[in-house]
């Protein structure tokens, strides 16, 4: 492939719709390079970063930990109660966020990568302008719970609250331009894949 040329996919969908298997597959099929802004965002708020430093002047000494660093639940409690004090950590993480993004794709699209797909579930807000396009991957909500309690053994009432908090199917259906049902049998999310690529 000629080096700029190189398709940029965003992948967006609820808590527990599978993005994490989809990943690595189109990884493992496709050699596409994975991005996950939530790891990159973390990176980016490791002590002495610019965005440790911010985080730390906007809401105190009491959001580091014992380490020296964020002491991530401390930070969420804060950000989860007050709409203000969220949109005020965003204003932090995500312009840093994307900036790393755009010179992560920059860097790939030179070493003649073919494919480069970003994850979040938020980004029907924030980067979706990276995008050349925007995968939806749906599971209905059933399976979504039987999964994240399975995986991960969370309670009937933590999954409400985290479902609760995500963009709605609607705002993920009219955000994206492609829908891959991560529903049944993921042979059939591969061929969805496959015919979308």
């Amino acid at each position: 492939m000629r080096q700029n040329n190189m398709k940029v996919i965003g992948i967006t969908g609820g808590v527990g719709s599978g993005k994490s298997a989809v990943l690595a597959w189109m990884e493992q099929e496709y050699g596409a390079c994975i991005c996950q802004m939530d790891e990159v965002a973390k990176q980016l708020q490791k002590k002495g970063t610019e965005c440790f430093k911010k985080i730390v002047d906007e809401f105190g000494d009491a959001v580091v930990g014992e380490d020296g660093e964020l002491d991530r639940k401390e930070l969420g409690k804060m950000v989860f109660s007050s709409a203000e004090k969220l949109q005020c950590l965003n204003a932090i993480v995500h312009p840093a966020v994307l900036k790393w993004v755009q010179k992560d794709i920059v860097e790939k699209r030179k070493q003649g990568k073919p494919l480069y797909v970003v994850e979040a579930a938020l980004l029907t807000d924030t980067g979706r302008e990276l995008c050349d396009e925007m995968w939806y991957i749906y599971t209905s909500e059933n399976i979504r719970r039987q999964r994240l309690k399975a995986s991960r053994h969370y309670t009937d009432e933590k999954i409400t609250d985290m479902i609760a908090s995500q963009p709605s199917e609607d705002t993920f259906r009219q955000a994206c331009q492609a829908v891959i049902d991560n529903s049944g049998d993921f042979e059939d999310t591969k061929r969805q894949i496959g015919d979308k690529l």
